[in-house]
């Protein structure tokens, strides 16, 4: 059964999600799947990976961040404080619903956001990450010059262009609000089992982030897809990182069905 619903920020802005369940069984695992930056819930590989857990009874939640689709806030006031109180809203709901057996799933802005959200509860049992951004300003200060990054800060907005070409306003305040979400050091927090996927020759996220990222996490494993860019655009990196991520995600969600 697939239906969309509605819950709250902490802004009081109204978030949309797909809720998909195989069964009415609401103990049954469920995941979190969350887009990246500038995308929504409705990418094609969220709602591929939906769809192969639908086949092994595991319920997904689909959500837009703050800023993203069909939820409230507007593009340009999304940081990432806003995209992990978006997934902790959303953990929030699910267990209203009656579900305890939470997983996640970030991928890029999407990941930064899930590292900083799961750092922050104690109510999940699984973390996946997808080329996930590790520390946005460790990012963009190397992408960026010194005058670029000072003409962002005068003028207040940066020009941004998303998967689908078009052209965003990227706030200030989103590299401020960067600086205060380190990735490095909040997986130090967390402590359930995590996948991170990432294509070596991926330009937009590095490699690299993911590879220091991997040293300092605990309970965690990190699979390199060679050749892949960062939105896995050969059809074979793309069945790759699907196949390890939904059986990282059905392999931890089994264990939580055997407890």
């Amino acid at each position: 059964m697939e239906r969309k619903v509605f819950f709250r920020h902490p802004s009081g802005e109204n978030l949309c999600g797909i809720l998909v369940t195989p069964d009415e069984k609401r103990t049954s695992p469920v995941f979190i799947l969350v887009h990246g930056h500038s995308s929504n819930k409705n990418t094609k590989n969220l709602v591929k990976l939906s769809e192969i857990l639908q086949r092994e009874a595991i319920a997904t939640f689909r959500i837009d961040l703050f800023g993203h689709g069909e939820s409230g806030g507007r593009f340009e006031d999304a940081t990432i404080t806003k995209a992990s109180e978006s997934i902790l809203s959303a953990i929030q709901y699910l267990e209203g619903l009656g579900y305890n057996k939470i997983g996640l799933l970030g991928s890029s802005y999407g990941g930064i956001s899930s590292i900083m959200a799961a750092s922050k509860t104690k109510d999940l049992f699984a973390l996946a990450l997808k080329s996930p951004v590790c520390n946005y300003a460790e990012l963009y200060n190397s992408q960026l010059t010194k005058k670029q990054l000072e003409d962002w800060k005068k003028t207040g907005f940066y020009p941004y262009f998303s998967g689908d070409s078009r052209e965003l306003r990227l706030s200030y305040a989103f590299y401020e609000d960067a600086k205060k979400n380190d990735g490095y050091e909040a997986i130090k927090n967390i402590g359930v089992p995590v996948l991170i996927v990432h294509g070596d020759k991926d330009t937009d996220v590095p490699l690299a982030q993911s590879l220091k990222l991997i040293k300092l996490a605990g309970n965690a494993q990190l699979k390199i897809i060679k050749g892949s860019d960062h939105r896995y655009t050969n059809e074979k990196h793309t069945d790759e990182m699907i196949r390890l991520i939904s059986e990282f995600m059905i392999k931890e969600a089994k264990k939580q069905e055997n407890d």
